[in-house]
């Protein structure tokens, strides 16, 4: 059997017009979007595909990258989401029922204060 690995200049020569593809792809959809629903509803003027280009580039700075958990703003939440799981798969059954209430003092009544 051949192996089917392909050189790194190869994987940047079909990694490139992709995300061109992608990147061509998003700012149409962006562009439709904005043209079929902005105006009418927010009187806001049309664009056109370059500047809705421009707005991808805009969010993504604004809101973060479009990533799908390899850093970024919302990767530290899941970080220590899978820190307190360890920890909790490391606690024996004592420990867990005195987290358990530690939690329901803190956090047992959303919105009301625990009188103490």
């Amino acid at each position: 059997m051949r192996s089917r690995k392909f050189s790194k200049g190869k994987k940047f020569i079909f990694f490139l017009p992709v995300v061109a593809l992608i990147a061509a792809a998003l700012g149409y959809v962006v562009m439709y979007l904005w043209n079929c629903i902005l105006p009418e509803v927010t009187h806001a003027g049309r664009i056109n595909f370059w500047q809705a280009l421009g707005l991808l580039v805009l969010c993504r700075i604004l809101f973060g990258n479009f990533n799908k958990g390899n850093g970024g703003p919302g990767n530290h939440f899941r970080e220590k989401a899978w820190g307190l799981r360890s920890k909790w798969d490391s606690m024996n059954e004592e420990e867990r029922a005195k987290f358990k209430e530690e939690y329901k003092r803190r956090c047992g009544g959303w919105g009301h204060r625990n009188k103490e």
